[in-house]
């Protein structure tokens, strides 16, 4: 008789092991350190995550037994496959050569377009039929970044597709109409609050024809690249989403009407199941939040998700690393189940995208789907314990923060009283610490530089800096976007300038003594000045103290490292700031507790180790050198 292999249960040869034995050898392992604070991680977003989960942590979960395209829609609103819009975007600075571009973007893979249209523009009709020569509406996602001439732009495609009889209901795409965005970045709103939520009850009713083209976006993206962690991002999305909510059914307009309509914009940061599970808690979220209006059913309750690539954690220096992240921040997004994805290209930071950095991001995409079949497999993070429990941890914080804000008056009441800034600025704060002491590390940036890579070019200098749209006006204080590796890239790029006229700034590693402890030390103080752009000049080794003071005069050096052990420094530290102290800054590679003192005494005041603050230590040597 054949045996069926479709019911045989795979394992059943081996004994379970329950939990308890689990920790039973965890804890002997341990050998009594204390476990939290070995394996239990704390995260930023204010929960723990331990160390491994199993079966029974989804049980203690509680969520409902639910399918996909099944509400709540954690996991996802496709029944059959995990398809996505793979979308780029387009600066309109010319509309033939912008068609232009689409067409051939078009035939390239891409499936969603993003126009771009400049403020200060107002298209008319004849204006989108021309950008939209040769493009099928029907066949493409058509999204317009147009701010105050959504209005307009979404009643030109409502009477283009009447015009080429295109089934109305096959017209999928947006505008970027966001006035709640628009006062976070800009401090007031373009025309008064009460005008604006008009506005975009206007732009709502125009596009009642239209049920598949949303009209109005919350911007997340603003909140992640401002410093915000990704649960303050996802509550602070929902209360803006909320907001619109509230403002356009009290203006007469049903849930059923509003809430279909709105599209979130969610950055995509590197913390890669972390971001899988963000995607699916706000989703998870948005529908109960949405069904407490009280829809007609509960397709009204799903929530539409744009991705785009983070743009808080991209480097100007070694930029080719934002390929990498890119690709682990869009395999986040698609697994998590979004419903376009954006990436930026990798030198969008520093410089206008070019043909190749446009098709490297514009392929990563299509890469995931042609050939690693991410659009195949429904919810494919269903299961794994990790991420379903991170979805539940991330809910639930989330949802705290959400409270928070509502308790408030509100999203906008809640800007308004700072409370949301506040919130935003102290992790921004506690972010940019960890990338000043490498705790995160930004490749390329603050831990292993490229010593090669020099910037001959000069650059706009205000890429180093916040990106500040307050309006001279602002009513409250605004959010700035920024990039996390500024401050290191600043520093940098400030030493390639100076090395232009005076020549690069050197580093000398005065290695002595036990051989493993003069090489790792001297490994780390190649990689903390290299950081800073210095030239690097390391050495196999010295015999002598007089050898090695010798070579370093000779160097002409601007810096010094004394390389070697904890042991060794009570000898060769006195010694060597005996004979360089006029000729270079010495400094010590570690932090001997009990020689602090004495060597602060004989001139050594500098030491670089790991807890150093790596920022404001490299800060303090352009002074020193005289960069800045």
């Amino acid at each position: 008789m054949e045996t069926d292999h479709k019911k045989e249960k795979l394992f059943t040869e081996f004994p379970p092991v329950s939990t308890e034995k689990w920790e039973e050898v965890l804890n002997k392992d341990l050998k009594g350190a204390d476990y939290d604070r070995k394996l239990v991680w704390k995260t930023k977003e204010g929960f723990k995550v331990k160390p491994y989960y199993r079966d029974e942590d989804l049980e203690n979960l509680g969520n409902p037994d639910v399918l996909p395209d099944q509400f709540p829609f954690v996991r996802g609103k496709q029944k059959t496959s995990n398809d996505w819009y793979v979308r780029q975007d387009t600066y309109v600075h010319d509309i033939e050569e912008s068609n232009k571009k689409a067409l051939d973007i078009l035939m390239k893979g891409v499936t969603s377009l993003g126009f771009v249209i400049d403020p200060k523009f107002e298209p008319t009709v004849e204006d989108i039929e021309q950008l939209c020569t040769n493009i099928y509406a029907d066949a493409v996602e058509l999204n317009f970044i147009c701010y105050k001439n959504s209005l307009n732009v979404v009643r030109s495609v409502e009477k283009l597709a009447r015009k080429y009889n295109r089934d109305l209901e096959k017209i999928y795409g947006s505008v970027d109409f966001d006035p709640l965005g628009q006062y976070v970045l800009r401090g007031k709103f373009p025309v008064s609050a009460e005008a604006s939520f008009d506005l975009a009850k206007e732009v709502m009713e125009a596009a009642k024809h239209l049920p598949n083209f949303k009209v109005i976006t919350v911007n997340a993206s603003y909140f992640h690249n401002s410093g915000a962690t990704l649960v303050e991002s996802t509550a602070f999305a929902l209360a803006q989403g909320v907001n619109y909510l509230t403002q356009l059914t009290e203006r007469g307009l049903s849930i059923n009407e509003v809430a279909p309509r709105i599209k979130f914009n969610f950055a995509i940061g590197p913390n890669y199941f972390m971001e899988i599970a963000k995607i699916r808690a706000a989703r998870l979220l948005w529908a109960q939040i949405v069904k407490a209006y009280g829809p007609s059913d509960d397709s009204k309750t799903k929530m539409n998700i744009h991705a785009e690539t983070s743009l808080w954690n991209k480097s100007v220096y070694d930029p080719y690393v934002n390929m990498l992240r890119t690709t682990t921040e869009t395999m986040s997004a698609l697994i998590g189940g979004v419903d376009s994805m954006t990436v930026i290209p990798f030198n969008e930071v520093y410089e206008r995208p070019t043909p190749f950095s446009e098709r490297i991001a514009r392929n990563q995409q299509l890469l995931l789907k042609e050939e690693s079949y991410f659009d195949k497999v429904v919810d494919p993070a269903a299961g794994s314990y990790y991420i379903e429990n991170l979805t539940a941890s991330i809910a639930e914080e989330a949802w705290k923060i959400f409270l928070e804000v509502q308790e408030k008056g509100g999203f906008m009441e809640a800007f308004k009283s700072g409370f949301i800034q506040e919130k935003i600025n102290e992790s921004a704060r506690q972010r940019d610490m960890d990338i000043a002491t490498r705790k995160e590390v930004i490749l390329g940036t603050n831990q292993y530089p490229n010593g090669s890579e020099v910037k001959e070019v000069k650059l706009d200098e205000t890429i180093f800096q916040p990106y500040d749209q307050s309006d001279k006006n602002a009513e409250v204080e605004t959010l700035k976007p920024y990039r996390g590796p500024q401050a290191f890239e600043n520093l940098r790029y400030h030493t390639d300038q100076y090395a232009r006229e005076n020549g690069r700034p050197k580093v000398f590693l005065i290695t002595m003594g036990n051989l493993a402890m003069r090489r790792a030390r001297a490994q780390f103080a190649a990689n903390f000045f290299g950081c800073a752009g210095y030239e690097i000049i390391d050495n196999i080794g010295f015999k002598s103290i007089d050898e090695a003071a010798e070579a370093c005069k000779k160097s002409q050096s601007q810096v010094a490292v004394i390389c070697s052990s904890d042991d060794e420094y009570a000898e060769l530290a006195p010694k060597l700031a005996d004979l360089l102290k006029d000729s270079t800054t010495l400094v010590l590679a570690g932090y001997p507790k009990e020689l602090v003192d004495e060597l602060k005494a004989k001139g050594i005041t500098h030491f670089i180790h790991m807890k150093s603050n790596v920022l404001e230590t490299l800060q303090e040597f352009q002074k020193i050198i005289g960069i800045v």
